[in-house]
């Protein structure tokens, strides 16, 4: 083995995707200043670890931040990416193949290809449908540098730092716990981390959920000789059932292509007592999602009139309220007169405080939840009923299970000969010969037989 093999991993050396960092003139954030930016970048937030490092980097203004996110799919965390971009961040969406199939082989390796261009469709379409400039964001695929010489060298190199107790902390609430783990699940926070230093990113983003691989890369990252980031976390969103929301249960979520029919089916069937706000998904999904947007387009609109771009502002998609809403209102419950009329509210604190009282009821509130996901979906819904390769992947990536049994090849069965003297063709030894038979001492143990015969 020649002495180069082991060099130092150089981990500047697997960016391929690597583009230069875009200018600060000209953008929209170049006009708002550090704090701004800092305040969009954090603002509704569970927690940041290391905020400080991104307020450095706003206020030497020399570049813009950089970050990475990883756990895909879900609107909740999309809307916070589209914070990001908008203070300027330079965002790095990593389709973590690799990651997925170490995760007790969540996804198939003969599936993931595929389901890596579905997300890269999705994501994009998403946030072009809420105006939200994409000229930041990067998509890249883990396996075009976790498969590296520099980047296994690093892997080995913190194999050899991290006790196992470490590990297995880190990846406690984000591996899926079986009665038997697998090594898998050991390697995967301190992956998780590596990727900080691969994709040359300021913080990482991610659920609160994520915060022990968070603070496991603070600490081992640096033991390698890599810089320690900053890592931001979302809250945790109630699935529509109540409880977590889970990617295998489609039920706990909304799914970015349902259909109308789809959306009022599963909010219809959503958890949502009335009076409780603590596990109460389709309360938790307004605060999340649709009050974001909803505020997010009342200020494209009011852009737009200071511009006095009248024709535009027509065109542009209005905020989740009714007819006669005031103008701080951010999402409306419509009601029939004769049950006391729609109700307006300029803050989710607003709703979330009526709703328990009981003033509102579960019923106007699931109402109003459906008419906006089914409105907010819809053009990202067309667009992709019009994408006909769009179509086609999504089919690869998700085959029905129809497909996926025709797409197996059955198993071939192999003839295994029986040993000598045995199996339905043997001749049967006549009764009176037993006196000719082998003495018992002469004859094969059984093991011996069994092993012969393997």
């Amino acid at each position: 083995m020649s002495t180069s093999s082991l060099a130092p991993p150089n981990p500047k050396a697997t960016r391929t995707w690597a583009k230069p960092s875009s200018s600060l003139e000209g953008t929209e954030d170049s006009k708002a200043t550090p704090e701004e930016r800092f305040e969009l970048i954090t603002r509704r937030l569970h927690e940041v670890l290391g905020g400080d490092l991104i307020k450095g980097i706003l206020v030497e203004g020399k570049r813009h931040p950089k970050c990475y996110w990883a756990h895909i799919g879900y609107l909740v965390p999309l809307m916070k990416i589209s914070d990001f971009l908008r203070a300027g961040v330079e965002v790095t969406i990593l389709l973590a193949d690799v990651h997925a199939f170490l995760d007790n082989l969540k996804a198939p390796l003969n599936l993931v290809e595929f389901r890596t261009k579905y997300y890269e469709y999705l994501i994009r379409t998403v946030l072009e449908s809420l105006d939200i400039p994409t000229d930041k964001l990067t998509f890249v695929t883990g396996s075009s540098y976790q498969l590296t010489r520099d980047y296994n060298l690093d892997a080995y190199r913190l194999a050899a730092t991290v006790t196992e107790h470490d590990a297995k902390k880190a990846g406690a609430e984000v591996v899926k716990q079986v009665e038997s783990p697998l090594l898998s699940g050991l390697l995967y926070p301190g992956l998780q981390a590596l990727d900080e230093e691969y994709l040359d990113v300021d913080f990482q983003f991610g659920g609160v959920d994520q915060r022990k691989i968070f603070t496991f890369a603070e600490l081992y990252l640096p033991r390698l000789g890599y810089t320690k980031r900053a890592h931001l976390m979302n809250p945790m969103v109630p699935g529509l059932g109540g409880g977590k929301m889970s990617a295998s249960d489609p039920n706990s979520k909304i799914d970015l292509l349902d259909t109308p029919e789809i959306v009022k089916k599963k909010i219809k069937a959503a958890f949502c007592e009335e009076g409780n706000i603590e596990e109460n998904g389709v309360l938790s999904f307004v605060g999340a999602v649709l009050i974001p947007i909803s505020e997010l387009r009342k200020e494209r609109i009011a852009a737009a009139q200071q511009k006095q771009e009248q024709e535009p502002v027509e065109n542009l998609a209005k905020p989740f309220v009714v007819d006669g809403a005031p103008d701080d209102a951010v999402f409306s419950i419509g009601r029939d007169e004769k049950w006391g009329g729609p109700s307006h509210y300029a803050s989710f604190k607003a709703l979330q405080d009526e709703f328990a009282e009981k003033k509102v009821h579960p019923g106007d509130l699931k109402n109003a939840v459906t008419k906006a996901i089914s409105e907010l979906l819809k053009p990202i819904r067309a667009k992709y009923e019009v994408n006909a390769e769009w179509k086609d992947i999504e089919a690869k990536a998700y085959p029905s299970p129809k497909d996926e049994k025709a797409g197996k090849k059955k198993k071939e069965k192999v003839y295994h000969p029986p040993p000598p003297g045995k199996g339905r063709n043997a001749a049967k030894q006549p009764a009176g010969d037993a006196a000719t038979a082998p003495p018992a001492e002469s004859a094969a143990p059984p093991a011996a037989e069994a092993a012969a015969s393997s």
